[in-house]
């Protein structure tokens, strides 16, 4: 029987591009004689819980639609912190789902060893990896914003109406 192999890869912003990691990642499951199921594919923070292709992937990991679920690194899988990662693997583990990082060999739940300090002690600097990427962004902003330089898009953009719904230039221009 053919192993299926799902690959599991992540962007933080829209313009960002995955090919990086899924070239290979595709290369290592092809080398190991596994065959691809499926790419999920997101482009949105890892901090995020409701990601659309992670969702799904979990989702098809319940269903046992796949045997291993490659990652590039865990920082690309999840930045929820240590409690939600290891929850995240709980649940492939209970579907006998193997999770493999390809750049951190030593996160395999496929084989016994030191993998849950790794996966712990990696869980928690990207997490901490984000909160400081979000201080550094805050500090940008407010240093912009000393400096008299306004932040946002202009009145007359095509999202203005939905902004102005949203009350997006009250809450911006105090």
């Amino acid at each position: 029987m053919v192993k299926k192999a799902a690959i599991y890869t992540r962007v933080s912003k829209e313009e960002q591009h995955p090919e990086n990691q899924l070239r290979q990642l595709k290369n290592f499951v092809e080398l190991s004689k596994w065959q691809i199921y499926k790419v999920y594919v997101d482009k949105i923070s890892g901090r995020v819980t409701d990601r659309p292709q992670f969702q799904q992937m979990l989702k098809d990991a319940r269903m046992r639609k796949f045997d291993m679920l490659l990652v590039w690194s865990l920082d690309r899988f999840s930045r929820e912190g240590i409690r939600n990662n290891l929850n995240y693997l709980e649940r492939l583990k209970k579907q006998q789902v193997v999770f493999k990082s390809f750049t951190e060999p030593l996160i395999d739940t496929g084989q016994e060893g030191v993998w849950e300090i790794i996966f712990a002690i990696l869980s928690w600097v990207a997490k901490r990896e984000a909160i400081r990427i979000s201080e550094r962004t805050k500090a940008g902003l407010e240093r912009a914003r000393a400096q008299g330089k306004r932040l946002g898009r202009p009145k007359g953009s095509k999202d203005s109406k939905q902004r102005n719904k949203l009350n997006y230039y009250k809450r911006w221009s105090k």
